[in-house]
């Protein structure tokens, strides 16, 4: 199943989750990876004590065992830790056999920039009114950074939006390696994919277009 990215989709908002996050959602739910709520109880003489939920969002069953699959493209950095600690708990109770987190990849994240000067190259970009043309309504936050970047737009509003959209507390590969480091989610077996630089393609929309 191939990922792929528009440069375009990386600069509009999703209105939740993001354009490319909905497509592999879509694409794995078409593949059986189906949304599961787990109830994990305990029960002492037929009494129930206790008990605890996890949602998994892609959960595929096999003769083997479970995986279980979470997409984390642009979250906050510390839903790395809920997934991985549901991945733990779910594997110590026989529930899950493989934990896998899909997010940007470190080659991915470092090209952010560069993949956005060159949008805003080609495309013309010389203030935010054009960015209308494409959707994309910027935020004070992002107004307020590029105007004490300097004059040159382009390098000033694509080194904004990344600042902005994209930072470092976000879900990306490095922030997932730390925690993998420290050892969270052990033992619970893990398959970790990151998106590369190279899943993002050049839109070709002209002027006054939107696709």
């Amino acid at each position: 199943m191939a990922t792929r990215i528009t440069d375009m989709e990386l600069i509009r908002g999703g209105g939740g989750e993001a354009a490319p996050t909905q497509r592999l959602r879509r694409a794995l739910t078409e593949r059986g990876w189906v949304k599961r709520k787990i109830v994990i109880s305990k029960t002492v003489d037929g009494v129930e004590r206790s008990g605890i939920s996890h949602e998994i969002d892609h959960v595929r069953r096999a003769a083997a065992g479970a995986i279980a699959l979470e997409i984390e493209w642009n979250n906050k950095d510390p839903f790395f830790d809920r997934d991985l600690e549901n991945f733990q708990r779910l594997h110590s109770e026989g529930v899950v056999s493989v934990g896998t987190i899909v997010t940007r990849g470190q080659s991915l994240n470092e090209s952010l920039h560069d993949i956005l000067l060159t949008f805003a190259k080609a495309h013309d970009l010389t203030g935010f009114d054009d960015l209308a043309r494409f959707g994309v309504e910027p935020t004070k936050r992002q107004r307020g950074l590029v105007g004490k970047a300097g004059p040159d737009f382009p390098a000033s509003w694509a080194r904004a939006f990344v600042r902005d959209k994209f930072g470092s507390a976000t879900t990306h590969w490095a922030k997932l390696q730390e925690r993998i480091e420290r050892g969270v989610g052990n033992p619970c077996p893990l398959l970790l994919i990151g998106l590369p630089g190279a899943s993002v393609q050049q839109t070709t929309v002209r002027a006054g277009e939107r696709d």
